[in-house]
């Protein structure tokens, strides 16, 4: 699939240009500190994340987006060629804040092109397998970027990231999406950008499982501060060992991904992310032992966990959320996952200097397993996402196993205004319901993709 071969080419590129300019400042520089600011600036940006989906929302042709922003990020890494000495460390600081402005964009024109490309029961496998190539790229790429830094410079791992942005723009090209939603809009800018988090919060669900991973990905960075006690003061070896149990979590990530869209398919949103939390607080817990093979169960289990609640989070936002909202939508939703993670390594770091190793381990798996209690209370009403959700309400029901069904009467009438699939005027008025044709449906009746498709944009509309 092109998608997934344009996400395994630029991941390359990302991971080892993302090592390589932390490299390169210290190397000008001499200062670990002007490092760090590179990775500061890759993240940044999504701290504006609803403002940039606001904007990528207004674009009638989102895939076009995605090409033009490999484009321009690959002219943007040429421009590294000009680099020679700390005079210039400006110029890779502003091409690393472009990167991560690239990164919130391409989210969310991938969040509205992705549901328009493939069908709705393969989103989950699709994003399990975009995660898969991510982090694989992440295990060897940077030894690559590192190598090539050494061997030709910097300005050559630019070169190599450029290429690879090229070559994702190529790819891109071949997708084709089916008709997204745009409608000009004259709203204000700020309630623009506010109905991001108003339609976020009209799904019950979704709100659940999103507010879920802020809080297990706020764990996860406090937890993550805390590797080199793990190996220093618990396992009595090197910090360089820290990147063996890195190596072994990032093999966990690959193997969460394959297995994601299977499970997803199986268990009801809420409850995987539930079990995923569980499982990640038991992860976190195990690293309190000082005992190499808890550590090294650990490593897998949040490698495998972590990614798994955030394909459950991004696959939920492709399949419900109205193609109108979804760039504010995604933006929201990285603010509300990403950040939190950033909170949570500074949290980490300041307690780390007053506080045992292991207690703050134990306190963030009491935290994460209170989490994983509360995504497995009941939804309530199955009509829970239903007149209060306003113009993000999709109208679809939830079937067993947590699949998302079509519309509740898959022989149901076009909606005017005001009116639902499957409400009670509509069932008890047989005039109402002509014979639809051009819906497919299969064999237990339910709309397929492209009625699903339909029928959500006619309502965003």
């Amino acid at each position: 699939m092109a998608y997934l071969a344009a996400v395994l080419v630029s991941s390359f590129g990302t991971s080892a240009m993302m090592l390589a300019a932390g490299i390169w400042v210290m190397e000008l520089t001499g200062s670990s500190s002007l490092a760090a600011w590179t990775g500061f600036l890759l993240w940044a940006p999504t701290l504006a994340g609803p403002v940039i989906g606001a904007v990528v929302d207004r674009a009638p042709r989102r895939r076009q987006v995605m090409v033009g922003t490999h484009a321009v990020m690959g002219l943007l890494l040429l421009l590294l060629l000009l680099v020679d000495d700390r005079t210039h460390v400006w110029l890779i600081f502003a091409v690393m804040f472009a990167y991560g402005v690239s990164f919130v964009v391409l989210d969310a024109a991938e969040t509205a092109v992705l549901p328009a490309a493939i069908s709705a029961d393969l989103l989950g496998d699709v994003n399990g397998l975009r995660m898969s190539a991510s982090e694989g790229m992440k295990l060897a790429a940077p030894l690559i970027g590192a190598g090539l830094f050494a061997w030709l410079g910097g300005a050559s791992v630019a070169v190599l990231d450029a290429v690879t942005f090229f070559a994702a723009a190529a790819l891109c090209l071949l997708l084709r999406p089916g008709p997204l939603t745009h409608e000009p809009e004259t709203t204000p800018w700020g309630q623009r950008i506010a109905e991001g988090f108003r339609v976020l919060w009209a799904h019950r669900e979704l709100r659940r499982i999103v507010f879920a991973a802020a809080a297990v990905m706020t764990v996860g960075g406090l937890t993550g501060t805390m590797v080199y006690a793990v190996v220093d003061e618990g396992l009595h070896r090197s910090p360089a060992f820290a990147g063996v149990l890195s190596a072994i979590q990032g093999g966990g990530s690959v193997a969460g991904g394959l297995l994601a869209g299977t499970l997803q398919r199986r268990i009801r949103p809420h409850v995987f992310v539930g079990v995923s939390i569980a499982a990640f607080a038991a992860g976190a817990l195990l690293r309190v032992l000082p005992s190499l093979p808890a550590v090294a169960v650990s490593s897998v289990l949040i490698g495998v966990t972590l990614p798994w609640v955030l394909i459950a989070v991004a696959t939920r936002v492709q399949s419900d959320i109205p193609g109108a909202y979804l760039g504010r939508v995604s933006g929201t939703v990285g603010l509300l996952t990403f950040a939190p993670g950033a909170a949570g390594q500074a949290a980490g770091a300041s307690l780390l200097a007053v506080t045992d190793y292991r207690l703050i381990l134990a306190a963030g798996a009491a935290v994460a397993a209170v989490t994983a209690a509360l995504c497995f209370r009941p939804l309530g009403s199955a009509r829970a996402d239903g007149p209060e959700a306003g113009p993000g309400w999709t109208g679809r029901r939830q079937g067993p196993g947590g699949q998302t069904g079509g519309r509740t009467r898959t022989d149901g009438p076009e909606h005017g205004p005001g009116e639902r699939a499957g409400s009670r005027a509509q069932v008890d008025r047989p005039e109402a319901r002509p014979r639809r044709t051009d819906q497919r449906q299969g064999q237990d009746g339910r709309a397929g993709p492209s009625g699903i498709r339909r029928d959500r944009y006619r309502r965003a509309r």
